[in-house]
């Protein structure tokens, strides 16, 4: 049976996620509060912040940097910035 959440990030009833996708607190909160939808908007998110700040996943810096942003990308009211020069790849 699939599991449903009310996603935080679509404001909508929606697939929740298999097992927490990150650990601790906020891996917990995001899989009692995210969807399976809203975490690969993330998983995109996070691949553009990687490439476009050429972050090193394994550096301590480069973890927080990620952990801070995706707690933003998924509870705080602020948008989400991109990077200064970032142009979206064309469809």
């Amino acid at each position: 049976m699939t599991r449903t959440v009310h996603c935080v990030r679509l404001n909508k009833e929606a697939e929740g996620l298999d097992r927490p996708p990150y650990p601790g607190e906020l891996g917990q909160r995001i899989f009692d509060n995210v969807s399976r939808e809203a975490w690969q908007e993330w998983l995109a998110h996070q691949t553009m912040l990687i490439n476009e700040y050429r972050l090193t996943p394994v550096d301590p810096k480069a973890r927080q940097f990620l952990e801070q942003q995706m707690e933003q990308f998924f509870f705080s009211d602020e948008e989400v910035d991109k990077p200064e020069d970032y142009v979206p790849p064309e469809a």
